[in-house]
């Protein structure tokens, strides 16, 4: 299996090229050897020229065409949008190949995804179609809090609608196997609730009694360390203090308010249930500051970092 990163350029109008140079200029050069950025070389290079760098990208990039590059920064472009599910689909296709050993996503724009016609909520379930995965969940990690969310970018309607006592129970499962995969040796998994404190014995809600509390129970049965449902609006904070490894949260929000509340800028995602590795930044395109040179890219670092654990971890494993 490759040790070698692949970084998706992301949308070629937003902060994606200039965060991916930035963080190869930080590499050392045996780090800058084991490292791919999947984009197109010219918009790469317009990056480059925003940050004043003095960095030779070819040998590092595998260059994919775009019309009219560079585009703008800042705009919604379907030509954008195209392009960065191109960037996605080949890192992909190198990854099953074992060309690559995990893929770093920077941030795509779903509005111009979409107006390209490529129909996905993001880059999980976009992943999950073009790796024919049956499924795959969204983990956030930070250094004092970890969440993964039994459903994500849907409405919360939809939200409350899938927090089955399957689904749950799949979550809790694939969270404890990717703490176990990068060294815990049995996670402790704190399970939030959906609704306020529980549903109170069926005060607030029985959603919590008759699909949650269940899947706990299956959970622990079959030897993981998991607990809940606990009130979300105390749960993270006692994960956030060592009392938890992990939260599964029920719902988009949910999750990731407290992320972004204590680790804004160093928070990585993290694709669970893949057939490949995959982690990203924890942010979109900014389309506001792009092409001004002044977006930070210690999001990428951790998530490059995160990436290379992961890849280390497999290949200890044989």
């Amino acid at each position: 299996m490759s040790d070698i990163i692949g970084i998706t350029m992301g949308d070629p109008c937003g902060i994606g090229p200039e965060i991916s140079v930035r963080a190869l200029a930080d590499m050392s050069p045996a780090e800058r050897q084991r490292t791919r950025i999947y984009g197109n070389l010219t918009t790469l290079e317009a990056a480059r020229a925003v940050l004043g760098l003095d960095l030779d990208l070819s040998p590092n990039v595998v260059d994919l065409p775009l019309d009219g590059a560079p585009l703008p920064w800042g705009q919604l472009s379907s030509v954008a949008g195209d392009a960065s599910f191109r960037f996605i689909e080949r890192a992909v296709r190198d990854a099953q190949a074992c060309a690559i050993g995990c893929i770093v996503t920077a941030p795509i724009n779903k509005e111009a995804l979409n107006s390209a016609g490529h129909h996905y909520d993001g880059h999980t379930g976009m992943l999950r179609s073009l790796t024919g995965s049956k499924a795959a969940y969204m983990l956030l990690a930070s250094e004092r809090l970890k969440v993964i969310h039994v459903s994500t970018h849907v409405s919360l309607q939809e939200a409350i609608r899938r927090a089955t006592t399957e689904r749950v129970l799949a979550t809790i499962r694939a969270g404890d196997a990717h703490l176990r995969r990068v060294g815990y040796a049995s996670p402790r998994i704190a399970v939030a609730g959906i609704n306020p404190h529980c549903g109170e014995n069926g005060l607030f809600g029985t959603e919590d009694d008759d699909q949650i509390a269940p899947a706990v129970a299956a959970a622990r049965a079959e030897g993981i360390d998991a607990h809940g449902p606990i009130s979300a609006d105390t749960v993270f904070h006692r994960a956030y203090s060592g009392a938890f490894d992990l939260v599964v949260a029920q719902y988009h929000d949910q999750g990731h308010i407290p992320i972004k509340l204590v680790a804004f800028d160093t928070a990585v995602n993290v694709s669970v249930g893949l057939q490949i590795d995959r982690t990203s930044v924890d942010h979109g395109t900014a389309f506001d500051i792009a092409g001004k040179g002044i977006a930070n890219h210690g999001n990428m670092n951790s998530a490059i970092a995160y990436a290379r654990k992961l890849v280390a971890g497999r290949s200890e494993q044989g």
